[in-house]
């Protein structure tokens, strides 16, 4: 059996607890407990643009490593926000989309990159404006 992930622990303890906090139910928390960390929302902005496969979710990744990009993925599917569909074939064949519930992440995800693009292009920023133009348009739309 796998590890439950933030979220799910957190619910855990919601349906057991007596009493409650005003934090136990904060819907940032939730969000930061599903979304948070360092990878899975770079992750998830890649799944925005469609399906993946775990190869290409890898060479798009290179500085996450093996380990922490297969824990992250099987964290998000088991919070209900990516899909893992295995084909059985030779060699093998894994896909990951976004659910339902994961597409719910595109105007956050879509502002996020909205600030960047803007941070980026603030006064005295060295970044080629080809580098941004780029990637203004690989944003998911």
């Amino acid at each position: 059996m796998s590890k439950p992930t933030k979220q799910q622990a957190a619910e855990v303890l919601w349906q057991t607890a007596t009493q409650s906090t005003p934090f136990d139910f904060c819907p940032v928390r939730t969000t930061l407990n599903v979304l948070g960390g360092k990878w899975k929302l770079l992750i998830l902005s890649y799944l925005l643009q469609g399906t993946r496969r775990y190869g290409e979710l890898r060479r798009l990744t290179p500085e996450v490593t093996e380990k922490m990009l297969i824990q992250k993925l099987r964290e998000l599917e088991q919070d209900g926000i990516v899909l893992r569909t295995i084909y059985q074939q030779v060699p093998p064949k894994v896909e990951y989309t976004l659910t339902e519930r994961g597409q719910r992440i595109r105007p956050l995800l879509e502002t996020m990159a909205t600030w960047g693009l803007d941070y980026l292009q603030r006064e005295g920023c060295t970044v080629p404006l080809s580098v941004l133009s780029s990637q203004l348009a690989s944003m998911p739309q």
